[in-house]
């Protein structure tokens, strides 16, 4: 088993960006804690485990990325739709918005790497 300093970092970027939503879900107002707060764990959870997945699975390394870039693009939207129904602070977006888009980066340098002579 691996030690943290071998996790590859986009895992580890995956799991910060994962453990502060969790942290703001809990501050979403009741209609929309359950609901949208709901979907975005969720497929946060989706993209921490296809990493995950992804990096021991070298059979199904490219079909778990491209799922996880889905749930990436399902984020966007999400953590959108958040910011406009003022879950969250336009700062709080800006953040995630933007590490969704790097672990997106490093996903596609990912995939991009699999490919014969990438």
């Amino acid at each position: 088993m691996p030690n943290a300093r071998d996790e590859l970092l986009v895992i580890s970027r995956a799991y910060d960006l994962t453990l502060w939503t969790c942290r703001h879900l809990s501050r979403f107002p009741r209609l929309h804690r359950h609901t949208l707060g709901q979907r975005l764990d969720d497929h946060l959870t989706d993209v921490l485990e296809g990493l995950i997945r992804a990096r021991y699975d070298a059979a199904e390394r490219a079909a778990l990325l491209r799922q996880v870039n889905t749930s990436l693009e399902l984020l966007r939207f999400q953590f959108r739709l958040a910011k406009d129904l003022r879950c969250l602070t336009i700062d709080s977006y800006e953040f995630a918005s933007r590490e969704v888009n790097e672990i997106g980066r490093m996903v596609g340098g990912w995939l991009k790497s699999l490919r014969p002579n990438a």
